[in-house]
């Protein structure tokens, strides 16, 4: 019989040594507005999952997709996107 056990002990091991590194937290910070622009389209997408979308979800829909496109425009750029601005 095999005994199951745990690798609670080797993954926590490097625990210290696993941490992100500066240039990592800084390459995840430039990816934020993108991220957050691509949160946005999927809650509009889901709001509209099971029902027929209204022209107001449809509206959302296509603001949150330019959104997408503009902060992926802007990230691949390198320039920094527009906070909060209504595309």
């Amino acid at each position: 019989m095999d005994h199951i056990v745990t690798v609670q002990d080797a993954v926590t091991a490097f625990a210290d040594f696993m941490e992100p590194t500066a240039a990592e937290l800084d390459a995840i910070d430039a990816e934020m507005p993108l991220i957050r622009a691509e949160m946005e389209l999927l809650d509009a997408q889901i709001v509209v999952i099971d029902r027929a979308p209204t022209e107001l979800d449809e509206r959302r829909i296509r603001r949150a997709r330019r959104r997408v496109l503009t902060a992926h425009r802007d990230y691949v750029n390198g320039l920094p996107t527009r906070k909060g601005g209504a595309a």
